[in-house]
Parts: C-alpha cells; structure tokens; sequence
C-alpha cells in the first residue's frame, strides 16, 4: 500500500512552515485539504501560501476552481487521489497538509459517494422551507436529528443542510453516523497521521497575530473584492472565515476594529472545532509545535524509518 505523510491541526499551528521543510527533506509534494484555499482569488483570508512561501516546493488541490462553482468533498477526493498517485508514480511523498478534517477523512478512508439516498420531492418541501424561513428554519429541524452537523454547518449552508435532512428522511440514519461508520472503511492509503497543536492561549494569540499580519498584507481590499461578488451570496466559498465579517464596515454599519476583533473571534472558534474534530481521530498523533524535542525532527525521523523500512 502507497504511503502518505498527514500533517493536519487547526489554523494559524504552523502546519504550512513545517510541511514544506519536510517536503524538501523527504523529498515530497504538498496536497492541500482546505476546502477553502481551492477557490481561486480567495488568497490572504484563507491563509493560502505565496509562492515565495513555497519556496520551490509543489502545492496541489490550490486554486482548482472558481469561488462560484459547486466543488463537493467527492470531487476533492476524486482529483486528489489522481495527484496523489501521479506523486507516487514519480517515486515522490505525498504530504497531506490541512485543516479541513472531512476531507482528510475522506481521503485516507475509502467511501462510497454513489449511494442513490435522495428524495426530490423531500428535496423541494425543505427548498420551499428555505425560502420562507431561511438558514435558521433548515437549522432548527437539522438540531432535532443531528444536532453534530447542525452545530457545523452555517445558516448560509442550505445545500448541506438539506442534503442533511434529506439523508436522514430518505435512510433513518443521519449524515453524521453515516460519516463515522465510512471512515472505519478500507484505508487507501499507509498514513502517518500528526496533528499539530498547542496551549490553547498561545493558539489564540497566534491566531490574532495571523490576523494582523493578513490586515496589513491587504485583506480589507481582498474582502471588499469578495464581498460584491455576484456568488457571494450564494457560494459555499462565502462561507470561508476571513470575509463575511467585514459586511458591516463595508455596509457602514460598524467600525473596523469591531470587525477586525469578530475575525479573530471566529477563527479562534473556528481552531476549537478543528482540535475537536482531530482528537475524536485515534491514528492521529498530536505533537506540541513547541516541543524541546521539535515535531518537525520527530517526523522526519518516523517517517524517513517508514520509507526505508
């Protein structure tokens, strides 16, 4: 079985720093799994490496398609296992670097995406709800079956959300179940799964600091770009924290800071789902990125035993 290096952890932990000094060392290629940084033109509020960042090393899954086009967990796993395999073929080392664990998930776990659950007319009764009631109508009766999703996903979500409930009506078994019980399927791939954490306030304090830093690299014009956009509205790619929170500056509702200070407030709430998500994985190894003993030197040692063993 093929082998593959996971580096995952939750935003702003130093995955990017330290895949790439890997990859150069282990001689691999980077696989993104952030369901964010796909979109093209969503660049600084998605934490999305420059190319002097990459420092001559491959990125995969960036910019696969445009912010107003429909990109599903089973189209990041279909092109992802293409260029994990091309990777392989050039005896090169995939190395999965992200934070979005449904699609790391999917991606080391074979699952079966073809199965016909749907229901049109249930699909259109919760359409019609949709466009009475909005998100929070959806999201009410999402709590009462599957309370999991319903806390992950946002009101702006209906796709999901119906597909959610729809999923549930159709098999009795809601989406969250149906995950878990597909990610104890078949492993794809031999993987060596980190997760890179730390104190919870120095997460935090990172996590203002890379909110600073994108402040002053252009994200206020980066969001005002965004957020006139005819898909805006519409686009799962709306959803990516790092934009939909200037809306009242942009619309003269409130003052910068107030916005500056609700993106570090949501991306810190973001990085404790993330850390949530990783600990309920038991193949994960979490490594403290202020160790004495250096995560990144740690890796390379286990991983360069796996490749010659």
């Amino acid at each position: 079985m093929d082998k593959v290096l996971v580096i995952a952890g939750p935003t702003a932990v130093g995955k990017t720093s330290l895949s790439i000094n890997l990859a150069k060392k282990l001689d691999g290629e980077i696989v993104s799994a952030d369901s964010m940084q796909i979109y093209k033109g969503l660049d600084i509020g998605t934490a999305k490496p420059t190319l002097e960042e990459r420092d001559g090393i491959v990125h995969h899954m960036v910019d696969v398609c445009e912010p107003f086009e429909r990109f599903s967990v089973a189209d990041y796993v279909g092109k992802a296992t293409e260029i994990i395999s091309d990777i392989h073929t050039r005896k090169k080392l995939p190395i999965i670097v992200g934070g979005t664990g449904l699609y790391i998930d999917h991606l080391l776990y074979k699952t079966d995406f073809e199965r016909g659950e749907t229901d049109p007319s249930i699909r259109l009764e919760l359409s019609k709800l949709a466009e009475r009631e909005g998100g929070e109508g959806l999201k009410k009766i999402l709590y009462e079956i599957d309370p999991e999703s319903a806390g992950r996903l946002h009101t702006n979500d209906i796709k999901r959300m119906i597909r959610a409930i729809e999923f549930y009506r159709v098999t009795g078994t809601t989406i969250t179940e149906h995950n878990k019980e597909n990610n104890l399927n078949e492993k794809r791939y031999d993987f060596k799964f980190y997760v890179l954490s730390c104190d919870r306030p120095v997460l935090y304090e990172k996590i203002d600091t890379r909110v600073d830093k994108m402040m002053e690299a252009g994200l206020l014009n980066e969001a005002r770009d965004v957020c006139v956009s005819e898909w805006f509205t519409s686009s799962t790619a709306a959803q990516a924290i790092g934009y939909k929170e200037f809306l009242p500056y942009l619309n003269g509702e409130a003052p910068l800071d107030y916005c500056v200070d609700l993106l570090k407030q949501h991306s810190r709430n973001y990085a404790k789902r993330q850390l949530t998500w990783f600990r309920a994985k038991k193949e994960a190894e979490f490594l403290d990125v202020f160790d004495d003993t250096s995560p990144e030197k740690k890796i390379f040692s286990d991983f360069e035993r796996e490749l010659n063993g």
